[in-house]
């Protein structure tokens, strides 16, 4: 059973990825955005034995520090990083900050999402909520890779990852018989505009090394859902650890859950 990160279990067909257990060590990682404080602790938690730094980002300092202690308290070397980003300045300064740090970056991971709130149909949302959820989810996306972009390419094995939702996929919307459900118009289509960012992102930087991937966490207990996931904050990490800690001759341009590949 895979599941989407705000709707219900979805049935499909899954496998497990066998990607090569070697990792790349003295690793710099930023992760931006909404995210529970939990499941970034079992996602980041030890990567220090691997010399891995971990920048936090947050908008909220409160959650930011406690999640930075938290991280520090399990083990791993960790710093707050404070973007908005929706904010050009303010993501600039973030790069900034990051660079001063860690002395540059190697793994992103695009998390910062917002749903614009439930129930929410295409005939009743309104237009000033689609944008401003795209302004979170697609837009900041934008806005902070390319910002750390600079630091991606000055890396020996980058890592780009943006966090969407099995939600965004037209291919389960689409086929009879999965049963997604009523899902939030604006958050589900911010997602499928994601994933095409992502494809497109890879056919520009196609020439380099840096690996670029969607990937779903599926439905975990976090604050974006009210905590009504059936996931646990580790099983939602899976992925993102998964698509850090990619070999080097790792897929890139794909869409991933913990179970295998999710269709477009």
């Amino acid at each position: 059973m895979e599941q989407s990160n705000v709707g219900p279990p979805v049935a499909r067909q899954t496998f497990r990825l066998a990607w090569p257990a070697q990792h790349h060590l003295d690793r710099r990682g930023a992760r931006f955005g909404g995210v529970g404080v939990q499941q970034l602790r079992h996602q980041f938690a030890g990567r220090s034995a691997l010399g891995w730094r971990i920048g936090v980002g947050a908008r909220d300092r409160r959650r930011r520090d406690t999640a930075v202690a938290k991280l520090r308290a399990a083990g791993t070397d960790a710093f707050g990083v404070p973007p908005d980003v929706t904010d050009d300045a303010s993501v600039a300064a973030a790069a900034e900050l990051i660079a001063d740090h860690a002395g540059g970056l190697d793994v992103l991971v695009n998390n910062a999402a917002v749903t614009g709130g439930m129930p929410q149909t295409p005939t009743t949302v309104a237009p000033a909520t689609v944008r401003a959820v795209v302004e979170t989810n697609v837009s900041g996306v934008i806005r902070v890779t390319n910002a750390m972009l600079p630091m991606s390419r000055a890396s020996a094995a980058p890592r780009i990852d943006n966090m969407s939702s099995s939600v965004g996929s037209l291919a389960l919307h689409t086929t009879p018989g999965i049963g997604l459900g009523q899902v939030p118009a604006a958050y589900s289509a911010s997602k499928t505009f994601l994933n095409a960012l992502t494809v497109h992102y890879v056919t520009e930087l196609g020439d380099t090394n840096i690996l670029i991937n969607s990937g779903c966490p599926g439905f975990t207990a976090t604050d974006l859902n009210g905590f009504r996931g059936v996931r646990t904050p580790r099983q939602g990490a899976a992925i993102a650890i998964h698509l850090a800690t990619l070999p080097d001759d790792g897929p890139t341009g794909g869409f991933f859950d913990d179970a295998g590949t999710v269709p477009w």
